[in-house]
């Protein structure tokens, strides 16, 4: 099993390059203007650009209207979309692949999944938190992920540092993970030994899961 790693929360050139030297498989965008990582659609596209062939481009939203999201898309040509917000299932509708994030609180944050499983391709499992939409740094019961993948794709985001990842990915055994503060020396700037180290335990990880 491969587990597929995404670089969240991408805002330079510097720190995109340095995610696909390192082996990431996707680059997150944050088109979300309450987010201290937003990028206007303009910065992204000349980042996405100057990326290399087979990088994978995901555009975060959160609450947008669709024209606008679609208007992103054929600015950016980014290749997934992620609902980050309370997007209902039925306006879970793009010209894009759709990742649909749920803030995890406890087992009964599953409930939606079931209404969503035939809109999206894969769920994002973030942790819950009262004031913050996601980049929170905290985890939440992996026990929860474990029992989500029976919907479908799951990628594992929340809390993951290079230090808790080899264990998430043992744990879970999910689809992909999803970093963002857990790499940064700054929000919005990653620092790359941080960023290098995540990517390479969970690439080491693959071997062991059997």
């Amino acid at each position: 099993m491969r587990t597929r790693v995404k670089i969240c929360g991408i805002t330079n050139l510097e720190d995109a390059f340095a995610a696909v030297d390192y082996g990431a498989d996707a680059l997150g965008f944050v088109f979300y203007k309450g987010s201290p990582r937003y990028i206007t659609s303009r910065d992204a596209t000349a980042i996405i650009k100057k990326l290399p062939p087979f990088t994978t481009t995901v555009g975060v939203f959160v609450d947008e209207k669709l024209k606008n999201i679609e208007k992103i898309i054929s600015q950016t040509c980014i290749d997934v979309v992620q609902f980050h917000g309370n997007e209902p299932p039925e306006k879970c509708n793009c010209s894009r692949s759709l990742i649909k994030a749920i803030r995890v609180k406890s087992l009964e944050s599953l409930d939606p999944l079931n209404k969503y499983k035939d809109k999206v391709s894969a769920f994002l499992l973030d942790t819950f938190t009262p004031d913050a939409l996601g980049g929170t740094g905290q985890i939440f019961n992996w026990d929860i992920a474990i029992y989500a993948k029976q919907f479908g794709k799951i990628i594992l985001a929340g809390g993951l540092t290079p230090q808790n990842v080899t264990e998430a990915v043992k744990r879970v055994q999910p689809y992909g993970v999803d970093v963002s503060s857990g790499i940064e020396s700054k929000k919005g700037k990653k620092d790359q030994k941080k960023m290098r180290l995540f990517i390479e335990n969970v690439k080491s990880t693959l071997t062991k899961i059997p």
